[in-house]
């Protein structure tokens, strides 16, 4: 009797070390991968967003910069990471939409490899151009730009980013007489922009809101279907005569694919929270995102039809990674 007693302890306490370490483990932090370094648009809303789901799941949620290959890195590491919940995606739409007809081959399949679980903000593309440029919306650069000799250089972020696939729509639909110049990553573009070393450039509004606000940079027009709420003298595309250059750089929240669909629902209703709270969304608007939750079916679908999008821009402009 007293063998099978010390049995029992022997299996209570055995469970008892099982149960906190599983209590430990669901505790432990949540580690909220962004694919692009510190400081950055996509690391803003990420920190913003952590923040909040640390309140609302009642976990430590941690940023963790993994930066590189247009996102490629962030993507194939949390592809590869435990389904639990412990690790997340914030994405902008390239790895998931973009990167896969632009690349070969790469490290994940996008379409299998990740479960969608909410888009958080929505980012307007608007062109720029350095104040010296006279012209005073899009349709005036574009006939300024037909006027001239010499094409005009319009800078982006990369072979393949948004701001080079939207200036392929817009060169296509305006005739615009424009020289693209590829940069590595959007500082350095923005940084020749207003040191009027090339013309202009296609951007996220969050990224430039700033350098337009303090007059450096003169925007001409949104590549969106309406107006942006900090910009609603800069008329869109469309109302310039500027048909089909609509580009929205969003940022999505994804986990590994096999995450328990109780979990999926759980983060999105956490994110539903986050972004339905003021605050947080006056966060998010004052540097120029558009708080824009989603059902992870609706996220879904939105990456299939960027992927469909981008990927006829890209095989129609032979476009490939340098």
């Amino acid at each position: 009797m007293s063998t099978i007693k010390g049995l029992v302890r022997a299996a209570l306490a055995t469970c008892t070390v099982f149960a906190a370490c599983a209590t430990a483990q669901a505790a432990g932090p949540v580690r909220l991968v962004v694919a692009f370094p510190p400081g950055g648009p996509v690391d803003l809303v990420g920190r913003v967003l952590a923040e909040r789901l640390s309140k609302d799941l009642g976990e430590n949620v941690i940023v963790e910069n993994r930066a590189g290959a247009n996102g490629n890195i962030a993507a194939s590491y949390v592809a590869k990471s435990t389904p639990d919940g412990s690790v997340l995606f914030l994405t902008s739409v390239g790895a998931v939409a973009i990167s896969p007809s632009l690349y070969a081959s790469l490290p994940y399949d996008a379409a299998k490899d990740f479960a969608p679980i909410s888009r958080v903000v929505n980012n307007a593309t608007v062109f720029v151009v350095n104040p010296a440029e006279s012209s005073t919306d899009a349709a005036d650069f574009v006939k300024r730009s037909q006027a001239s000799k010499q094409s005009v250089a319009i800078g982006s972020s990369g072979v393949g980013s948004i701001p080079h696939l939207t200036l392929a729509l817009f060169q296509e639909s305006s005739k615009a007489n424009v020289l693209h110049v590829p940069y590595k990553g959007a500082a350095p573009v923005i940084n020749d922009v207003l040191g009027n070393q090339i013309t202009g450039f296609f951007g996220d509004v969050p990224g430039l809101i700033g350098h337009i606000q303090a007059g450096k940079l003169k925007p001409l027009g949104i590549a969106a279907p309406k107006r942006h709420p900090l910009l609603p003298n800069v008329k869109t595309l469309s109302e310039q005569g500027i048909a089909n250059v609509e580009s929205n750089n969003w940022y999505g929240l994804l986990a590994p694919a096999g995450t328990p669909p109780a979990t999926i629902d759980k983060l999105n209703q956490a994110v539903r929270t986050a972004l339905a709270d003021p605050a947080t969304r006056k966060r998010f608007e004052d540097f120029g995102a558009e708080a824009a939750p989603s059902t992870p079916e609706e996220l879904a679908a939105l990456i299939q039809s960027d992927r469909e999008k981008w990927g006829a821009v890209i095989r129609k402009n032979d476009i490939r990674p340098e």
